[in-house]
């Protein structure tokens, strides 16, 4: 298997990566990580004329301060793994990302690279929806737009960002005081995409009603998805048994889950409400912790 011919461009500043993007468009394709790219090439389901490759960009790093994360497009998912703040500060992400492929394939994917592919299975998508994430995206001679979460995923492997556009910046917000996170997810075995997954944030008040839950999900249809009617099921809520069922209930209720080689659609639906249910347990008991 070999790609089709392309011309190759390593640019050593963002405002080239832009320029080159401007008048290549559709034509150009990112090489960040290359985990996704380069199956794709070899395989001819993409055959761009030019690839730009970004490792050689300065300013597209990791940041941390206080008022949360910020996740450049060539941050590596393994570098990510090893920072030993990371639980502190992000313990939902802390506990997903060790799920994600193997570790090698960590040492070189970037966090950037994975949600401008947005495989609707991807770890990444359910965190970025489950932490109100921003993404930041650039355009030749005009500022960073930054795109919510919710308006990032526009499909099956599409998203906001244009043909002229690239992906900078993630923008995670500090973690909310008194919250319980948990990430579940199957898959048929470790290392592969998920059949379902979901990131669950979920805080607690002091008389322990529910607020703030997020549940997004990922497998269970053609893009990553917040389960927004299981949210406000929940929201302001007696947290326990009775209502986590009903929440569960609600999610699967809100997908539309693909069938193919590897699962149903109707046992991609089943696994979202006892991986939702599960999660929600946990996440609980974890705000509880918290306190």
């Amino acid at each position: 298997m070999k790609p089709a011919p392309f011309e190759y461009v390593a640019p050593r500043d963002l405002g080239e990566v832009l320029a080159l993007l401007a008048e290549f468009g559709d034509d150009a394709k990112i090489l960040a990580g290359g985990q996704t790219l380069g199956p794709m090439l070899n395989l001819r389901v993409i055959a761009p004329s030019v690839i730009i490759d970004i490792n050689r960009v300065e300013g597209l790093e990791y940041r941390r301060d206080e008022d949360g994360l910020a996740l450049g497009a060539l941050l590596r998912q393994g570098a990510l793994e090893d920072d030993a703040g990371l639980a502190s500060r992000q313990p939902l992400v802390a506990e997903a990302v060790p799920l994600i492929a193997h570790r090698p394939i960590r040492n070189r994917g970037t966090v950037g690279g994975s949600l401008a592919h947005a495989d609707p299975a991807a770890e990444w998508g359910a965190l970025v929806l489950a932490l109100d994430a921003e993404l930041m995206v650039a355009r030749h001679g005009e500022p960073p737009r930054a795109v919510a979460a919710l308006d990032f995923f526009a499909g099956m492997l599409e998203t906001a960002i244009g043909p002229d556009e690239l992906l900078v910046e993630v923008r995670l917000p500090r973690w909310p005081e008194r919250s319980g996170w948990s990430f579940r997810e199957l898959a048929r075995r470790p290392g592969d995409f998920a059949l379902a997954g979901v990131a669950c944030r979920l805080g607690i008040d002091a008389a322990g009603r529910c607020a703030g839950a997020r549940l997004a999900l990922i497998g269970t249809g053609d893009r990553p998805l917040r389960a927004l009617r299981a949210e406000a099921a929940l929201e302001g809520e007696a947290a326990g048994s009775a209502l986590f069922d009903a929440a569960a209930g609600e999610a699967a209720d809100e997908v539309e889950p693909l069938s193919d080689l590897h699962a149903s659609a109707g046992y991609r639906r089943h696994l979202t409400r006892m991986l939702v249910r599960d999660a929600l347990d946990q996440a609980h008991a974890r705000a509880r912790a918290e306190e």
